[in-house]
């Protein structure tokens, strides 16, 4: 499996979480890594649902000159005069 640098950086934090959720009172080891392992899985279907989003959003890009989303490779502002 190849991860990119994000991933790593979010794996490590979740295990950085899982052992502080460890060193509370009254947690078990299986808590924190079930904890663990649905806090990851849920920041994953975030950053995915986010992705998707933004490139609605941005569709084929963004015009330099106005800022306006480009539709059909062309600016609707800038190439229409």
């Amino acid at each position: 499996m190849k991860f990119e640098k994000r991933e790593i950086l979010l794996i490590v934090g979740i295990l950085f979480i899982m052992i502080g959720v460890m060193a509370l009172p009254h947690m078990n080891l299986i808590y924190s890594v079930a904890i663990a392992i649905s806090l990851y899985f849920a920041i994953r279907v975030f950053i995915g649902r986010r992705k998707k989003q933004i490139q609605r959003e941005v569709g084929q890009g963004i015009c330099v000159t106005c800022g306006a989303k480009i539709t059909q490779g062309k600016c609707p502002k800038c190439d229409s005069a």
